[in-house]
């Protein structure tokens, strides 16, 4: 009788756990912001300062442009300070280690101090074209970081770069996020790809329609994922996609996206829409 009742349990748990898995999510706008961050392609969340980061390229992501900037945005929307980092080359993806924010800069990562914003170091990528997005692992301190154009991730640690994976499948590499020990890159070709640091072995969770930009994780190895042109995917645990958003028919990016868990908010980059939007997640 003991038994039957624990095998109805664990039946019972176990559709609970499919059903949490194949729900759905929605997404509800909620705000806007000004149009003063000039081409927003990364949105980092600082859950210690209550505020976000938006890397603002400030132009056309090309070597020669110096002219790019860091704002902080409150989670109101509202610019808290426009150029909390100002002459920096191609900003896009950020990550926080510490009391430092890292962001890629075409052929280098910049170090910055939270508390000041000013550059305290900078560390060049050997032979990078164009460095992209970037994740951290807390616990061990290492700042992983994806060239799009090379097709390759590397990896800064104590100082030193060196490269975690190159070649195929790899194409395209641009989104990365560190998620329950796992290294997930978001490849050129829709590929949704989870590395494993330690045994180096790469699997493939899901796939979308196009290159993939951003990753959030939302729990339960469930995320949000964004392509470029418009894009926002929800992929669950099984690997099955759902289309959230698209707003690609009215030229409006969606390039690499925040998420905060405490409120269950996700904030999109809009690019050369040059806003960011905010979307809560029922």
């Amino acid at each position: 009788m003991a038994k039957s009742l624990l095998s109805l349990l664990a039946g019972l748990l176990m559709q609970l756990t499919s059903f949490g898995q194949a729900q759905s999510v929605t997404l509800q706008p909620v705000w806007e912001s000004d149009t003063t961050l000039r081409t927003p392609e990364s949105v980092l969340v600082d859950p210690s300062q209550k505020l976000l980061y938006v890397a603002c390229i400030n132009g056309a992501p090309r070597p020669e442009n110096h002219s790019s900037y860091i704002t902080k945005v409150g989670l109101d929307g509202k610019v808290i300070q426009l150029k909390f980092v100002d002459n920096l080359n191609s900003t896009k993806g950020m990550g926080i280690l510490g009391d430092k924010l890292y962001v890629t800069e075409m052929t280098q990562v910049a170090e910055i101090a939270l508390a000041t914003g000013k550059v305290l170091k900078r560390y060049p990528i050997e032979g990078a074209k164009f460095l992209n997005d970037i994740t951290v692992d807390p616990r061990k301190g290492v700042v992983y970081v994806t060239d799009s154009n090379d097709s390759k991730v590397w990896a800064i640690t104590n100082g030193k770069a060196g490269i975690v994976l190159e070649g195929e499948p790899l194409k395209g590499t641009n989104g990365v996020l560190f998620d329950n020990n796992q290294l997930l890159i978001g490849n050129g070709d829709g590929s949704l790809l989870s590395l494993d640091p330690t045994s180096r072995k790469l699997t493939t969770l899901a796939k979308v329609t196009g290159g993939i930009d951003g990753i959030v994780a939302l729990g339960n190895r469930t995320y949000m994922v964004t392509e470029w042109a418009g894009k926002v995917w929800h992929v669950k645990a099984d690997g099955t996609t759902e289309l959230k958003l698209d707003t690609s028919p009215q030229k409006i990016s969606s390039a690499d996206i925040g998420y905060n868990p405490a409120t269950r908010m996700l904030f999109v980059p809009t690019f050369f829409h040059n806003t960011v939007r905010a979307y809560t997640l029922k």
